[in-house]
């Protein structure tokens, strides 16, 4: 198991950015990829991106490419989400995720979850 944990959430205002990181630990050496995930008030849970650990190769939702990018530091077990261009519909509490195996954009593809942070953009 891998414990993950998220920092980096918070209040801006719609154009703004922010950084979200999210630390892994545990059992680091079986992770093949990390991904972000946020769920709106009312929402279910949607895919934001993921990035295979080892080759760096990143899948982006229509609704964030080009605005957010995905990046890990290998050394530092940690996978990072910047987001730029906020708008007020990016507002949620996002999650990261890790998968030990076969990986995707469904919720079930990943095993591990952090406790989520807020991301909150004003209009």
């Amino acid at each position: 198991q891998v414990q993950l944990v998220e920092s980096g959430g918070g209040l801006v205002q719609a154009g703004g950015s922010l950084r979200l990181s999210c630390a892994a630990s545990g059992r680091t050496f079986s992770r093949a990829a990390m991904a972000w995930f946020r769920q709106a008030p009312g929402k279910e849970r949607e895919f934001v991106t993921y990035i295979h650990w080892s080759s760096g190769a990143t899948l982006y939702a229509d609704s964030v490419s080009g605005r957010f990018t995905i990046s890990r530091d290998i050394a530092k077990n940690t996978v990072y989400l910047q987001m730029n261009m906020l708008k007020p519909e990016d507002t949620a509490v996002y999650y990261c995720a890790a998968a030990s195996g076969q990986y995707g954009v469904r919720i079930s593809d990943y095993g591990s979850w952090g406790q989520g942070t807020q991301v909150t953009v004003s209009s």
